[in-house]
């Protein structure tokens, strides 16, 4: 979960204030300032979360300024005391390794297997997914579909220096139903260093996409993103974008050619008070649009250039609903895309019996939602239209369970198309 920053540094505050004699700040601090974007304000807001770091006891926060390496030492000191275990002891490891100097110089003992710890961060899940799609025949018969998955994801986050870290996905995916590994070996999905200055944000590399990353695409591009800003951000991305992972309209089309497309993107996001908005831009260009049936009259353009709004809000902590639309000007047919989404609660995978449920209508323009999310996660894919309702519960503190149940029909030719979907995830 993406803390504010004042959150972090009221946290680390309150962490060193408890207990702290004040002749400990009258003396003479010879430390530097953590830097805003250090990777440790996000360790500690972790730590946190878990009780391992308190703040003030009445809650709230005094004041706002910037933090010592020091004082987040004496931070550190005083959660390690609590002897956490598991992942919070591996947490705070890594921040005793960073602040080993300054521990030291408060008589603190750091190990020496502490000291040197390892500062690459592993997370990612194992994921078992059920899936039953009954699609509508032209004759009006139902072609039903079964299929039974497992992926095992890791997600390695390496740090380079105060500003810098390596980032990376590796899949492994399999078909149980055929006891086979349909991806064969683990395969690397994304590589790309990371930058933090500040508000500002740098990633390059086989990098996610930084804009509507449900709603059109949830993929990777090849290239470089940057964005500024906190509550309102300002994001750009360039790269290289493969289409034949696309939505199965646009991998049929033959793109022999050039699969890769050339894609820029610009948009702006605010998020506070409850509401959120977004608008972006994307533009692509490839000799691949020319062979997608009914894209254009005739082929007569290889550029695809899409629009996109959105806007939520949250009224409560138990209510909230958004609402997005897009459409790309260069195609004539399946142009454009909608979507509308109530959520009541909120399952929250690590806090245990915590649930939520959701209702959404969608329609997926399959020439605008080129690669949405929400396929991979059990709802309507490009190209369809319909209902999706669903549900999930936090069974165990990193074990969430989910369903849903679709209720659809083909865009293109108007065909029942009805989904039933199970999954359980162990995240690490």
């Amino acid at each position: 979960m993406m803390l504010h920053k004042k959150f972090f540094a009221a946290t680390v505050a309150g962490a060193f204030i408890i207990g702290t004699s004040t002749t400990t700040f009258a003396a003479a601090n010879p430390f530097s300032d953590v830097p805003a974007g250090h990777w440790a304000y996000q360790s500690v807001a972790k730590l946190a979360a878990e009780g391992i770091v308190e703040g003030y006891g009445d809650g709230t926060y005094r004041g706002d300024r910037n933090i010592t390496r020091y004082e987040m030492a004496q931070m550190v000191a005083k959660a390690m005391a609590k002897n956490p275990s598991g992942a919070n002891k591996a947490e705070l490891d890594r921040l005793a390794a960073e602040f080993r100097d300054e521990l030291d110089a408060l008589g603190v003992r750091v190990s020496e297997l502490e000291k040197y710890a390892d500062k690459v961060q592993w997370h990612g899940f194992l994921r078992y997914t059920y899936q039953s799609k009954r699609t509508e025949q032209a004759n009006g018969s139902k072609n039903k579909n079964n299929t039974d998955r497992v992926k095992f994801r890791f997600e390695p986050v390496a740090e380079v220096n105060d500003h810098w870290t390596l980032r990376a996905r590796i899949d492994m995916d399999f078909d149980m139903k055929n006891d086979t590994g349909t991806s064969g070996n683990a395969t690397l999905v994304r590589a790309w260093a990371q930058g933090k200055y500040g508000d500002w944000t740098f990633n390059v590399g086989k990098i996610p996409t930084a804009l509507d990353t449900q709603f059109l695409f949830d993929d990777e591009i090849s290239g470089a993103s940057i964005s500024y800003g906190k509550k309102f951000k300002v994001i750009a991305q360039a790269g290289r974008y493969d289409l034949d992972s696309t939505n199965s309209t646009i991998k049929s089309a033959g793109l022999n050619k050039d699969k890769a497309s050339n894609m820029q993107s610009i948009g702006v996001e605010y998020k506070g008070g409850g509401f959120s908005a977004n608008a972006s831009y994307h533009h692509l260009n490839s000799s691949g649009f020319k062979n997608v049936a009914n894209y254009k009259d005739h082929g007569t353009t290889d550029d695809a250039n899409i629009w996109t709004v959105g806007l939520g809000y949250r009224f409560n902590k138990a209510i909230a609903i958004s609402g997005n639309y897009a459409q790309n000007t260069k195609a004539d047919n399946y142009d454009h895309a909608h979507n509308i989404q109530l959520d009541i609660f909120g399952a929250k995978r690590t806090q245990k019996g915590t649930w939520g449920l959701y209702a959404a209508y969608r329609r997926l323009g399959q020439y605008v939602a080129l690669d949405p999310t929400y396929n991979a996660n059990g709802g309507l894919d490009a190209g369809e239209k319909g209902l999706e309702i669903g549900a999930g519960y936090t069974l165990f503190k990193n074990v969430l369970l989910q369903a849903k149940y679709v209720n659809g029909k083909k865009i293109s030719n108007g065909r029942d198309i009805e989904k039933l979907f199970g999954r359980v995830e162990f995240f690490f």
